[in-house]
């Protein structure tokens, strides 16, 4: 006997100004299923979940959730229904502990008047023990690494008691071993009837994890079907409308004369006067993209954030082709041709409510071509934002639209377009294609290995090994607050079983185990 169905969307139709969203969708999720939806960005996913949690209102169509049809005009209806949401952009309160978060809105009561926060803290803690999190509790969101981030905001979902789960690229920003805690977690629910609907652009997870998978295209629905009758390969031409062309990524020699940067002996210290970074060393040489691999929370944040301008080092210095740049300003680091792609867009890379051409001049708004006697040259800010978005391929409605109005993998896109588009003599990456699509992440790894090829430096973080194996010269470890290996990729796409051999070193060497060579 087959399950029912748990949720049915019937001819859900979408449109933002001149973007048609979705067009007709047809969606349907069985009881006790894992259902994936797949997409380019743009193609209409998020905003498909959107309407069904309540964030939008749909422009025609209608919902069924457990054989009746409802109207979910807001999150709240949605959960009352048993839905739940993890979005791709977190939706927690800065100030608020990782606790006054997760409770928010469920909160336990004794003798009536009191919160029991002590009976809330006994059930967080029991669901991290089956999650695998390690999420401090009582530490303020703001101060909290983005994975730590992404982990509270699962834990309040399951918190709050959700039948129905939607995820929109829930293992965006966790590491490896922890997506195998996550994926675990969610098989358990499933054994218990929960449904759940994954958005995610990484297909391999989508063959692990998924019953059945949903492909959109252009913001229309191309087909559902059951996770054994298709394949990685497939998915990946129904997503694009083409078959997949993988063009060998060439790379010419590292210049080893100097180094572009040079970090010695750099510390720093928290504000709970712990070590964050603990005497750490680094050259990154002309032509030459430095990887660097660690479970969040192990000192990555901080190694992007000083080099960017954004926190201040306690002690070493850090040197730009033999000149000083310790503690400077992002300003001045931006003056000397150092571009930063932030791990978290909304917080330093885009501001949300500005035009997507003034996005595009972030930080180079007094540059001749934008400015002159203060004023800026809409004309030519115009022109230069078409061009870049035409180049990444970026769709949008109009260049004066607000940047919120694209999809999160299309205002990624912008903030990379924008750092790489000129001549950087630095670039300090911090998971640049996270929530990109399959062609949008191998378009800007190929501008990522075009931009070392110009003799630039490269210093790349992320929590995909893949994607570190496929772009780094060289892999440094980060454990602790410091350096503890370093692993030299295989520059061979067949080196199948070299490659996985790596990717075994970089997850010991990530959960602090030593290597013998």
């Amino acid at each position: 006997m087959n399950p029912a169905p748990i949720v049915e969307m019937h001819s859900i139709s979408k449109r933002f100004g001149q973007v048609q969203a979705n067009q007709d969708v047809d969606f349907t999720l069985l009881r006790g299923e894992i259902h994936a939806i797949v997409g380019e960005n743009g193609a209409g996913k998020s905003t498909l979940m959107k309407i069904l949690y309540g964030l939008y209102e749909s422009d025609s169509g209608s919902i069924v959730v457990d054989g009746k049809k409802v109207s979910i005009p807001s999150p709240k209806k949605a959960m009352q229904l048993g839905l739940g949401m993890i979005q791709q952009h977190f939706t927690l309160i800065p100030v608020f502990t990782a606790l006054q978060n997760i409770i928010l809105g469920n909160e336990k009561q004794k003798y009536g008047t009191f919160l029991d926060y002590k009976k809330s803290e006994s059930d967080i803690v029991e669901l991290m023990e089956q999650l695998g999190f390690n999420v401090p509790l009582h530490t303020p969101i703001e101060t909290l690494p983005i994975g730590a981030q992404q982990h509270t905001e699962i834990l309040k979902v399951f918190y709050h008691g959700a039948e129905i789960l939607i995820m929109d690229e829930p293992t965006a920003v966790l590491a490896p071993q922890e997506v195998e805690g996550l994926f675990n977690c969610m098989l358990g629910l499933k054994s218990k009837g929960n449904s759940i609907i994954i958005i995610t652009h990484k297909l391999e997870e989508v063959m692990a994890i998924a019953d059945s998978v949903t492909v959109m295209r252009r913001g229309k629905m191309v087909g559902s079907y059951n996770k054994n009758e298709t394949n990685v390969n497939q998915l990946a031409e129904l997503i694009l409308g083409e078959p997949v062309i993988h063009t060998p990524l060439d790379r010419k020699d590292i210049i080893r004369d100097k180094p572009i940067l040079r970090v010695e002996n750099v510390s720093v210290i928290s504000n709970s006067n712990k070590p964050v970074l603990s005497n750490i060393n680094l050259d990154v040489f002309p032509g030459e993209i430095v990887g660097i691999a660690g479970v969040e929370g192990n000192g990555q944040t901080e190694l992007v954030e000083i080099l960017s301008g954004l926190t201040p080092v306690d002690s070493g210095t850090i040197t730009l082709n033999g000149e000083s740049i310790t503690n400077c300003s992002t300003a001045e680091l931006r003056q000397k041709n150092i571009v930063h792609l932030p791990a978290d867009r909304h917080r330093h890379g885009i501001s949300l409510n500005s035009r997507i051409d003034e996005n595009f001049i972030i930080g180079k708004h007094r540059n001749r071509l934008f400015s002159r006697n203060e004023l800026l040259q809409m004309k030519n800010i115009n022109q230069y934002s078409k061009n870049a978005l035409h180049k990444y391929q970026i769709r949008f409605g109009d260049i004066s639209d607000p940047i919120k109005t694209l999809s999160g993998g299309n205002q990624q896109k912008v903030v990379v377009a924008r750092e790489l588009y000129g001549d950087p003599t630095l670039v300090v990456s911090a998971h640049p294609t996270r929530g990109l699509d399959i062609h949008a992440a191998r378009f800007v790894h190929s501008r990522l290995i075009q931009t070392r090829n110009r003799a630039k430096g490269i210093i790349l973080v992320s929590s995909e090994l893949d994607e570190l194996i496929l772009l780094s010269d060289r892999i440094v470890v980060m454990y602790n607050g410091t350096f503890v290996g370093t692993v030299t990729p295989t520059m061979d796409d067949n080196s199948n079983e070299l490659q996985e051999k790596e990717k075994q070193k970089l997850g010991a060497l990530m959960l602090g185990i030593s290597i013998e060579e």
